[in-house]
């Protein structure tokens, strides 16, 4: 099975919810306008329950290095997500693994990629005004011919009905799945989640490219 994240975890119930059925890691996003972020109390109840069974990811939007800094020494963050405009320079003052986020449409600048020394690219629908959790996909065509080394997990509008596609379309390292799983934002939905892990099981065995990133980074 390709190695899902499941993001815009709220509760513990749903962290429950998504390890049980098969996550490889869970987001929590500390982006105050997102109806799906979390308070700093909330992530760390979260973490805590998590306890080390799968990475957390913590998604931030061009936010104060100060504050990602501060969270992170109450939350047990193994991944930062970068949801915004976050430069190169900017991506290399964290001793975590970064997964830098770049929002496609049929402008998409490709050879920005290369100036980014990061654990992996995050691909996601661009609409104005709108950093993430928009709910709809992106032409997948416009990265399936990247030459890149650097892992590379598909998210945007992701559901259960089009994930196969988009996985056969772009041949990532992971996926990303948020929107697609709702009952309402920051709720998920039982038995679409089920659906969606049922559907990519026939994907076959991919390996969990959030654990090794994880283990490779604790070993520098």
């Amino acid at each position: 099975m390709i190695p899902v994240k499941i993001c815009g975890i709220t509760s513990v119930n749903d962290a429950q919810l998504a390890i049980e059925n098969g996550a490889s890691a869970i987001g929590l996003i500390f982006y105050k306008p997102s109806p799906r972020s979390v308070s700093v109390g909330v992530a760390k109840k979260i973490s805590n329950f998590v306890n080390g069974r799968v990475p957390i990811v913590g998604v931030f939007v061009n936010e104060n290095i100060q504050v990602i800094q501060s969270i992170m020494s109450t939350v047990n963050l193994d991944f930062l997500q970068l949801h915004g405009d976050e430069s190169p320079q900017y991506c290399e003052q964290f001793k975590i693994p970064i997964i830098k986020v770049f929002r496609v449409d049929s402008k998409f600048n490709k050879s920005q990629l290369f100036d980014y020394k990061v654990s992996a690219f995050l691909f996601d629908t661009y609409k104005k005004g709108l950093p993430g959790g928009t709910g709809d996909h992106f032409d997948w065509e416009i990265i399936s011919d990247l030459k890149i080394k650097t892992p590379i997990i598909l998210s945007g509008g992701l559901t259960p009905y089009n994930i196969l596609s988009g996985v056969e379309t772009v041949s990532p390292s992971a996926v990303d799945v948020n929107s697609g799983i709702e009952n309402c934002p920051g709720e998920k939905n039982q038995e679409q989640l089920i659906q969606l892990f049922n559907k990519i099981g026939i994907v076959g065995e991919d390996e969990n490219i959030f654990q090794k990133i994880k283990s490779e980074s604790l070993n520098v």
